[in-house]
């Protein structure tokens, strides 16, 4: 029991030591022991280590979980040391819901049929997904997480203890120089000598610590690399499912079946009308043209037409077009005379007269 009170007042009176040097140091009434250029500049790579390791894993976890609401639940239960519960991804979604879709039109149909392949791929894309997200979460995320909160706070540790080892100096040195008796001189002179070792000790482990963020960096770079090739494999593996996909869509016929009737029903086939290619449109002369389309041509107004075929836009000037729809045309002075200005809601662009049919 006296020995326990011993200590506390020790511990007391040592900390009261350190904050009295601290506080001088602040208002400039003591001098301080400044560390080594070498160390200051160990200390200065630890924390910008920290710092960008900090936000590397931060911008990567949202890169692989974009919604904040599931990083969040996830952290829960990693704090809670429970398991994440399994769930599909949004990839596995559209699979399931184009699947179920396409078995409901008929998997005897074409549009059936291509849904149900489109929602095996999706499947297939998000199988990989999770399989980048685990691997990255293993082989990039994990070792930086563990020099946070390992290495690092070892380093904040011993930092701590050396800021207070030389806090201790300082006070030593102060003491030092109030000293006037000849004992208490010697006393002052012994306390400095155990002071300055202990100081100089505390800061050779700090500084063997701090040499070891080189090889934190090493390790780093060879996560980083990891982390690439995974990125590039899953990216890879992605690109290979959808030519897969183009190439199982493009085998369907030319012709469109009606989706209450199997493919193979002759009633049910519906032939496409073949548009003119659009490099090759044919000129039609102002005396040639429809007194509909001379008189749009005329004035400033506006007409409705109707889509004849399908368009693909060749340029972002141009604008994509449906077979049936109906959209809003004008003429603007000084275009070419086989195209006119097309509007669909908000979308605008050039459209080929070819492909129009004006209404009254």
């Amino acid at each position: 029991m006296e020995f326990n009170v011993r200590r506390l007042a020790a511990d007391a009176g040592t900390f009261l030591s350190r904050a009295v040097q601290f506080t001088e140091e602040k208002f400039g009434q003591a001098e301080k022991t400044e560390l080594d250029a070498h160390l200051e500049t160990l200390l200065i790579r630890a924390e910008s280590t920290k710092h960008w390791t900090e936000k590397i894993m931060k911008q990567t976890e949202v890169v692989l979980q974009p919604n904040p609401n599931v990083r969040m639940e996830e952290f829960l239960y990693e704090m809670l040391d429970k398991k994440v519960p399994t769930r599909a991804n949004n990839h596995e979604l559209l699979g399931e819901c184009m699947i179920d879709s396409g078995h409901e039109f008929g998997p005897g149909t074409a549009y059936g049929s291509a849904l149900i392949k489109c929602g095996e791929t999706e499947k297939l894309l998000g199988s990989a997904e999770k399989e980048f997200i685990h691997s990255s979460a293993i082989n990039f995320l994990t070792p930086f997480r563990n020099f946070i909160e390992g290495d690092f706070k070892t380093i904040s540790k011993e930092r701590k203890l050396l800021q207070n080892k030389r806090l201790d100096l300082d006070a030593a040195k102060n003491r030092m120089k109030k000293a006037r008796v000849a004992d208490a001189r010697s006393a002052a002179e012994t306390e400095l000598r155990i002071a300055q070792s202990e100081f100089d000790r505390q800061a050779e482990i700090t500084r063997l610590l701090l040499e070891g963020i080189g090889s934190t960096h090493a390790h780093h770079l060879r996560c980083l690399n990891d982390f690439v090739d995974a990125q590039a494999a899953y990216y890879a593996q992605c690109y290979q499912y959808m030519v897969n996909l183009q190439k199982q869509l493009g085998s369907f016929p030319s012709t469109f079946t009606n989706n209450n009737q199997p493919a193979g029903s002759s009633s049910a086939s519906v032939s496409v009308p073949s548009a003119p290619p659009a490099a090759s449109l044919p000129t039609l002369p102002p005396n040639q043209a429809s007194p509909a389309l001379n008189e749009l041509r005329s004035t400033s107004g506006t007409r409705k037409a109707r889509v004849l075929y399908d368009y693909d836009a060749a340029s972002s000037s141009e604008l994509s077009l449906l077979a049936d729809e109906v959209i809003t045309v004008s003429s603007v002075p000084g275009m070419d005379s086989d195209w006119l200005m097309g509007q669909r809601g908000n979308q605008k662009g050039k459209v080929p007269i070819t492909y129009l049919e004006l209404l009254n």
